[in-house]
């Protein structure tokens, strides 16, 4: 559904945007609570749809788990104003403000809701899910974290994003996982820098779009829809040169993101965290090319009352896109010479 003609969907849309700047630029955490509040109650109205139950549900869940998140982060909140000058209460104040926000965004181990909701999601929504609703929990989490216990997080997020994608045949389930994934290396280049942090955000932003746009413009929601209609070769081809760059394949944009925090984390000498990440990202691999070679190889099946219309301009910006992720290492290497 197109927001851009709906003035309801538009104000709330506008009040979602300011919200999350509203958190970012507060002076205080129980202004971040009311940003994260206003974003809250902005995102559900844009999920919300009366004719269909999958949306009303997904929107109740939504509210459910980010309501609990909010009262933990309160509950925070006040209790650190009493027992912030005792170290040991100081360790386990800034783990609970962490869990909390972590909740918030669909980290592991608080992931559970996260797959399910974005089942119930159409693709713009989905989009708006997996970036823009991770800003503000991510900026206020690099305010105030715990070390040990973010290393824990980050691995659990490589690990499960990574072992959940496997045996799935929807693809937002699959987005889903691949998000969690992504938001262990986010974690750790939050954990290294911030600007890390942007870069590493702004290209998975980038690449995730590419990928809704076409879903949402295929109205594709499973892998099977993939290899058994016949859709344009060069609409193929996006999507695996999408797909690999979002699995982090060297000659792809994709690649260059998770370099860089590789690079960081070897002069850090977090060896073993590095080989876990690269392995963790060779099973996302896995299952990426499994979709892929699949609809490449059943490209045979066609049927005469299925026919895609996607108009030329649209075409050229897919393929445009799909050049960008193609030749993007190529220039970005170009920073470092």
């Amino acid at each position: 559904m197109l927001f851009f003609f709906n003035s309801n969907k538009m104000f709330f849309l506008f009040t979602l945007f300011f919200s999350t700047l509203i958190s970012i630029s507060s002076n205080s955490w129980l202004g971040c609570w009311i940003g994260l509040e206003i974003n809250l109650l902005s995102f559900i109205p844009l999920i919300s749809n009366s004719n269909n139950l999958l949306n009303s549900e997904a929107s109740l869940k939504y509210f459910l788990t980010q309501s609990i998140a909010s009262i933990n982060f309160l509950f925070s909140i006040i209790i650190s104003l009493f027992l912030m000058k005792n170290f040991f209460f100081n360790n386990l104040i800034s783990i609970l403000i962490n869990s909390s926000l972590l909740m918030k965004m669909g980290s592991a181990p608080f992931h559970f809701w996260f797959p399910n909701i974005m089942e119930g999601l159409s693709w713009l929504n989905c989009f708006i899910l997996m970036t823009w609703q991770k800003i503000t929990p991510m900026i206020l989490l690099s305010y105030y974290f715990n070390m040990n216990f973010l290393m824990i997080i980050m691995i659990f997020n490589v690990l499960i994003g990574a072992i959940g994608g496997f045996n799935q045949t929807s693809l937002r389930k699959l987005m889903a996982f691949s998000s969690i994934n992504n938001l262990g290396w986010m974690l750790s280049a939050l954990m290294i820098s911030e600007n890390l942090w942007m870069i590493y955000f702004f290209f998975y932003s980038f690449l995730i779009s590419i990928m809704c746009f076409l879903f949402y413009m295929l109205n594709i929601f499973f892998i099977n829809q993939m290899f058994n209609f016949n859709i344009n070769f060069s609409i193929k081809f996006s999507i695996m040169i999408n797909f690999l760059s979002l699995g982090g394949l060297p000659p792809f944009l994709g690649f260059f993101p998770k370099w860089l925090i590789i690079n960081y984390l070897i002069l850090n000498k977090l060896y073993i965290i590095s080989f876990f990440f690269i392995m963790m990202s060779l099973i996302m691999l896995i299952f990426y090319i499994r979709i892929i070679y699949s609809s490449f190889m059943f490209f045979s099946f066609k049927f005469k009352w299925f026919k895609i219309f996607i108009k030329n301009n649209f075409l050229i910006l897919i393929n445009f896109f799909s050049l960008i992720s193609l030749l993007g290492m190529i220039f970005s290497t170009l920073f470092f010479l």
